[in-house]
């Protein structure tokens, strides 16, 4: 960690017919850092990630990429740049097996239109890191079930081995650990923590104990603004944030 700005916003905005949603948020995401965007349910958590992947258009602010100014870019072309979301709700293909989700999303990062007419080799290729990004998530042994018969956790999984096969420089996590298990949530977190070795991360989470467990920095919405910033013994001592957040659904 070395201090740079991989992702900034500068005064970021959304108001929908008068309802402010997220308000003048001013947000400096390190590279290399695993970022948390904590909050109560209806802080703008969720708004300022769509702002920040442009599923969402500001009504004002900035949203600034390795310095590069991203605010009117599409989705598509964000992702290119190397900022990849995983959402909350799992997106796969329900009836495509695990391997075969994975190596879709490989074929995308390469741009492949036509790889179905390439050689044996070329496809034989993604099959090797598609099974290796498989056994990184954990699914070695389900690499040929069909993603709808996979369990809850294991589908998550297999969610984020689909988006680091994009190959981003920074990561999007939308609630990562929803609805586990604390099994589920232990291996999810211990993935997070892999895929965030190499790369910067930030990430949305309501379990507190994840949070206090990968995040070098948090960040704490309420009413779509900041309220506070720092490392988790920071976040934790503070008054105002304990009203406003500790106290409400604390995991």
């Amino acid at each position: 960690m070395n201090g740079e700005a991989i992702l900034e916003t500068e005064d970021l905005t959304k108001e929908f017919a008068g309802f402010v949603a997220v308000s003048g948020v001013s947000l400096r995401v390190e590279r290399g850092t695993t970022h948390a965007l904590i909050g109560p349910n209806g802080a703008g958590k969720t708004t300022c990630f769509n702002l920040l992947t442009k599923f969402l258009s500001p009504t004002r602010g900035r949203i600034l990429f390795k310095g590069e100014d991203i605010t009117p870019l599409a989705p598509a072309d964000i992702a290119r740049l190397g900022l990849v979301r995983s959402f909350q709700i799992s997106a796969v293909f329900p009836h495509l097996t695990v391997l075969e989700n994975v190596r879709i999303a490989l074929q995308r990062k390469r741009g492949g239109s036509f790889d179905f007419w390439r050689s044996k080799r070329v496809l034989d290729e993604f099959n090797e890191r598609a099974l290796k990004l498989v056994g990184d998530v954990g699914l070695r042994d389900f690499a040929e079930w069909t993603a709808v018969e996979l369990p809850y956790g294991r589908k998550r999984a297999l969610e984020l081995a689909t988006t680091i096969a994009l190959d981003p420089e920074m990561l999007l996590l939308d609630e990562p650990t929803a609805g586990m298990g604390h099994e589920d949530i232990d291996r999810i977190a211990d993935l997070i923590k892999s895929v965030a070795a190499d790369r910067t991360v930030l990430m949305v989470e309501h379990n507190l104990s994840v949070v206090a467990k990968l995040c070098n920095k948090i960040t704490v919405l309420t009413r779509g603004r900041i309220l506070a910033e720092g490392d988790y013994e920071t976040i934790s001592n503070n008054p105002e944030v304990r009203e406003a957040y500790m106290g409400v659904g604390h995991a």
